[in-house]
């Protein structure tokens, strides 16, 4: 770490390396030292415990991280930053404490990619969150903790309540546990975004707890026929988006407990599930899932 992170500090580094930031990659580098320790905290690594970091920059949470003594694979896409990460880091990386892979995530497996149990500890480009989301919760071995700095507007969308829900705060809260742990603002960022920032805490939860594979597709469905129309009623949209006729619908919202005039953003998780249930998963037809993607 530079003796004194600042966003001066982040600028001079850049340009003693010949690099600089990129905003076709949205890059905007913490420089807040404030905000790295709580991270740090947030992700409390001990010794020999496995993290995932995705993009890495200035590798300024990698050195945290190593300096726990955490063992970390790190996936960084530009190739500037990768060749930083690689001399900065040349002694870890040839004692095994860094594995540094130069990629873009998402065209990573990113859950076989450790072996578990691992970590995630990340400051996420805003653009590719719920893609990576999908990618971590979608599939085992989900990691045990997910440390994430995202977009603010993103992470209260994550984290939000019956209400406000949307189909991705269905998927996070269906796999996982979420909390807002820390608002970032503009000015802890080198260049500053746009746009306020927040750090997110994602907890998976146990295998045991979820629907089996069938089952779970079902549900999907489900969600993101509610979600096709979101300021619609229920009994309105899940009759015109599903393959279900109309007085199924009714019988389903009744034995659920829901009001058909419900509008699906004020659903629970549990409420979906219960729903699913009583409309019965195999009757849902085939899944639509990326034909149209809800937000």
């Amino acid at each position: 770490m530079p003796p004194h992170l600042d966003p001066a500090e982040v600028r001079a580094t850049l340009r003693a390396a010949g690099l600089h930031a990129r905003h076709r990659l949205s890059q905007n580098f913490l420089a807040d030292p404030d905000v790295l320790e709580a991270i740090l905290a947030e992700a409390s690594p001990e010794p020999g415990d496995r993290v995932l970091e995705i993009g890495p920059g200035l590798g300024l949470l990698t050195g945290g991280l190593l300096a726990s003594g955490a063992a970390v694979t790190a996936v960084e896409l530009d190739r500037g930053l990768a060749a930083f990460l690689r001399e900065r880091f040349e002694p870890a990386i040839e004692g095994g404490g860094l594995r540094l892979i130069e990629g873009d995530a998402l065209d990573q497996d990113l859950v076989h990619l450790l072996e578990p149990p691992y970590d995630v500890v990340a400051n996420l480009p805003y653009h590719i969150t719920s893609p990576i989301l999908h990618a971590l919760l979608g599939e085992a071995p989900r990691p045990r903790r997910l440390v994430l700095m995202v977009q603010r507007e993103v992470a209260e969308r994550i984290a939000a309540p019956p209400g406000k829900m949307s189909y991705l705060s269905v998927f996070v809260q269906y796999h996982a546990r979420v909390r807002v742990a820390l608002r970032v603002p503009p000015a802890a960022f080198e260049p500053e975004p746009a746009v306020d920032s927040a750090v997110i805490v994602v907890e998976p939860f146990d295998a045991d707890d979820r629907l089996g594979a069938d089952d779970e597709e079902a549900l999907w469905r489900l969600v993101q026929a509610g979600f096709r129309e979101r300021r619609k009623m229920l009994h309105n949209v899940l009759a015109r988006q599903l393959p279900v006729d109309a007085g199924r619908v009714a019988a389903a919202l009744a034995a659920s407990g829901i009001d058909p005039d419900r509008r699906p953003q004020t659903l629970a998780v549990g409420e979906w599930l219960a729903l699913l249930e009583a409309i019965g998963p195999a009757t849902l037809g085939e899944d639509q899932r990326g034909r149209r993607a809800p937000s």
